[in-house]
């Protein structure tokens, strides 16, 4: 189990600048939310994935009050970049409940 920060980043290929590491400062496993109908049925859809830098951003901004400006700090990269991934986290975990979709963390 990893004790601390760590650094996540995806590794992609090609032309461009490479993607900059972000600060992961909390421990997160891998877990699968399954939707669940009135009856207890699990729900079948396409699982939405949810990203280490996208649940690390939404955890510092709504769980533990940072600015935008305190937590892209934390992370290591701009405010406008945490903004993104704010925005697409929000977008995936309300498209979860709305659709009824299987929401993964990925760790």
């Amino acid at each position: 189990m990893r004790k601390g920060p760590w650094r996540w980043c995806w590794r992609r290929g090609g032309p461009g600048r490479p993607p900059k590491p972000r600060i992961i400062g909390s421990t997160i496993k891998a877990q699968v939310f399954i939707p669940l109908d009135k009856f207890n049925n699990v729900i079948e859809g396409e699982p939405i994935n949810l990203l280490p830098d996208e649940l690390e951003a939404l955890r510092l901004v709504y769980l533990e009050k940072k600015t935008q400006e305190e937590a892209a700090r934390l992370m290591g990269f701009s405010r406008g970049s945490l903004w993104r991934c704010l925005d697409s986290g929000r977008t995936k975990l309300v498209k979860a409940i709305v659709e009824s979709r299987p929401l993964i963390l990925i760790s």
